[in-house]
């Protein structure tokens, strides 16, 4: 009986963490230019169909098998030979799973908007899953060496945030800022639908609760109480933070900064939301909030091209988050009485995941990039993508009169890098 509750439970949390790929395509939608809209979305169709099928056939058997010395195991292929938790049908904990991965593959889809190939892109989703299950095998298997060492990620913040934050911040380098965006003559690209975005951070904030209470993997456990609580608080006090921060930094309310707050909080409590009380869910939320804002303008100094801001919520504030728990941690935490122990396992867990996700998406993209090209022609770039790479634009006529024929796009494959 209580398996088939914890199963109709896991099912329901990893539906909601599915869904919250609708909010990535609806927030990465609105804060890109029009014309590269159906680009965006596609990417993140991308990630769902061509992850999934590589985390059945790779990335799981690496993440959950048996490991081999703490780093890594090897793919069984589907679920064959790959331990699950005794209460739940190995189906369902690969659902669950699965949903985790194809959301950290679709953190990196919005820092390449509007000027990577979709066929590179593609390849790097091959890449990037398999990256994600080494790191996830780390700590979240329980024989992976980072858990033996006693890290803390209940739901995330180093395994899916910082790994996908820090591959997004090295493929937005490699793949280059999108044209005119620094220099002399530098343009400024505003949001083609921020109420679209508003849409799409609503149904992520929707989905985090199934991606944080759904990591207890129990219908009847204590902690989906606290943690659906320290969710909802750090993710308000980020928003609000970073409202209030961009008031006083810009002197006016930024929408986009109430955005990235409320993910930046989402983020940085998903490690620690089952082990920190709500004071400290508060203190998490508020301090992701600045950092966000704060984190914008770095990227822009590095003259690295960020278009939805991915590497500030996901990359600093998955480090922050990891980090914070071993501060606030009830038990073992640094300002609770617990000493060092734990902060600094927690600090080397959240540095290995964020340089390894980095190295391994500058070094992977830097090969594909010897093979063909990453960029999209400069044509293609100035039309836009949808158009060029997809044949249609997503906010366009209903009919096209068929004696005034269309202008000719650029090929996809004319590309450089």
């Amino acid at each position: 009986m209580l398996t088939a509750i914890n199963t109709v439970w896991v099912v329901l949390a990893g539906a909601l963490v599915f869904f919250m790929e609708g909010g990535f395509a609806l927030l990465e939608a609105g804060l890109v230019q029009s014309k590269n809209t159906l680009s965006i979305v596609m990417k993140v169709m991308a990630d769902v169909t061509l992850g999934s099928l590589v985390f059945f056939t790779l990335g799981y058997g690496i993440m959950f098998g048996p490991s081999h010395n703490g780093w890594m195991a090897w793919p069984a292929g589907g679920l064959t030979h790959v331990p699950s938790p005794a209460h739940l049908p190995a189906p369902v904990f690969w659902f669950f799973e699965m949903a985790f991965a194809v959301a950290a593959i679709s953190i990196v889809s919005g820092a390449v908007s509007e000027r990577m190939r979709f066929s590179a892109y593609l390849l790097f989703i091959v890449i990037g899953i398999i990256g994600y299950s080494l790191s996830g095998h780390w700590v979240w298997n329980p024989t992976g060496w980072l858990a033996h060492l006693g890290m803390r990620d209940f739901a995330g913040s180093a395994v899916v945030h910082t790994f996908g934050g820090f591959a997004a911040l090295a493929a937005a380098w490699l793949v280059g800022p999108r044209q005119d965006r620094f220099g002399r003559h530098a343009t400024e690209f505003r949001p083609s639908n921020l109420p679209l975005a508003f849409a799409g951070t609503f149904i992520l904030w929707f989905g985090w609760f199934g991606f944080n209470a759904g990591s207890t993997l129990s219908a009847v456990s204590p902690l989906i109480g606290p943690v659906v609580l320290n969710t909802m608080l750090a993710g308000a006090a980020a928003g609000l933070a970073a409202i209030l921060w961009s008031r006083w930094r810009q002197g006016h309310y930024d929408p986009t900064m109430a955005i990235n707050g409320v993910l930046a909080g989402l983020v940085a409590i998903t490690a620690g939301c089952a082990y920190v009380s709500p004071e400290a869910s508060l203190a998490i939320g508020t301090v992701a909030g600045v950092i966000v804002y704060e984190g914008t303008p770095l990227l822009e100094r590095m003259h690295i091209d960020d278009p939805v801001g991915a590497f500030p919520v996901h990359g600093l504030n998955g480090i922050w988050g990891t980090v914070a728990v071993g501060l606030f941690a009830v038990r073992g935490g640094l300002l609770t009485g617990g000493g060092m122990h734990l902060f600094a396992i927690q600090a080397l867990g959240a540095l290995v995941i964020a340089g390894f996700a980095f190295l391994l998406t500058a070094v992977s993209l830097g090969i594909i990039r010897q093979a063909m090209a990453i960029r999209v022609h400069p044509l293609a770039e100035r039309q836009g993508l949808d158009l060029a790479l997809h044949g249609i634009q997503a906010y366009s006529r209903d009919t096209v009169r068929a004696e005034h024929p269309a202008p000719r796009r650029p090929s996809p494959t004319e590309a450089v890098d």
